[in-house]
Formats: structure tokens, C-alpha cells, sequence
């Protein structure tokens, strides 16, 4: 009986073990949502989004830039290759400075926009662009933007 008890501490110890590493973690920041089985896995909506055109939905992506300042905005880079550029609404929340790398869920509206050239440079700036990469910055670009309602990174 005494084995049988020790078997089953051990046998309920390991499942413990292994079961909270296997558990991911998440944070919420803004408001919370529930993923959506139809989210948008890449760029392919921006594509049918004119300039001014919004949709809401949800994206998914890994983070690969963060605003430094404050968390204030973040890049995704997106499955097919193309990067998403990600605010959050009205100015509402911010996330944490040191989450590149880690994958995200954003919840908003997604948009297409043309962002100038002082628009560019501040946010190289925010980002820690040197002098040099900022008087490369010209022309006008399109860019695929996302206000985001709701952030979900996974740990």
C-alpha cells in the first residue's frame, strides 16, 4: 500500500510538472477579447483596403519592434512577410517595452494608410534611428496600419 501511495505522489507530481509548463501564458492589455476562429493570418485584407477604408478584425503576428519611450506602438511582422504597424486606441494603454519576439493577438480595426515624412521620422526616432537613417527617410509611404481595441501577447 506504501508503494502504491509513493507511485501515485510521483505519478501526480510529474503530470503537475509538465502540465504548468505546458500551460501558456498570455497578457492582456486595453480591452480583453476572445480570439477569433476567423482571424486574419495575413496580409491579404490589406490588400482589398483602400486608403481610408477600415475593418475590424483580428490579427496575428510576432512583435518586432516596440516603442521604447512607453510601449506607445509596435510592429508585427505577419506570416507572409509583410509588417502591420500598430497603435492603440486613443492612447488608452500601452504595452511593455521588452515584448519582441513574443507573439500577439491584436483585436481593432485595420486600415491602409500613407504615412509622411515627419510621421516616419518621428517613430525611427522613437525607435532609436540614428541621424544617418533619418535623412534616408524622403518620400511618402503606404503603410498597413491597426488601431488596436485589445492586445493579447503570449508568453
Amino acid at each position: 500500500m506504501k508503494l502504491f501511495n509513493i507511485l501515485i505522489v510521483v505519478f501526480v507530481g510529474f503530470f503537475m510538472a509538465f502540465g504548468l509548463n505546458a500551460q501558456e501564458t498570455v497578457s492582456f492589455f486595453g480591452k480583453t477579447f476572445e480570439k477569433s476562429n476567423k482571424m486574419a493570418l495575413n496580409s491579404s485584407i490589406y490588400k482589398s483596403l483602400a486608403a481610408n477604408d477600415t475593418l475590424t478584425t483580428q490579427l496575428t503576428g510576432q512583435i518586432t519592434e516596440v516603442c521604447q519611450a512607453k510601449g506607445c506602438w509596435m510592429k508585427v511582422d505577419l506570416e507572409d512577410g509583410s509588417q502591420v504597424f500598430v497603435k492603440f486606441k486613443d492612447y488608452g494603454f500601452f504595452v511593455p517595452t521588452d515584448v519582441a519576439g513574443k507573439t500577439v493577438v491584436v483585436s481593432g480595426k485595420a486600415f491602409v494608410e500613407e504615412m509622411s515624412v515627419d510621421e516616419q521620422k518621428h517613430y525611427a526616432a522613437d525607435a532609436g534611428a540614428t541621424k544617418e537613417k533619418l535623412a534616408k527617410i524622403t518620400t511618402p509611404k503606404r503603410t498597413y496600419r491597426f488601431e488596436a481595441e485589445g492586445v493579447l501577447i503570449e508568453d
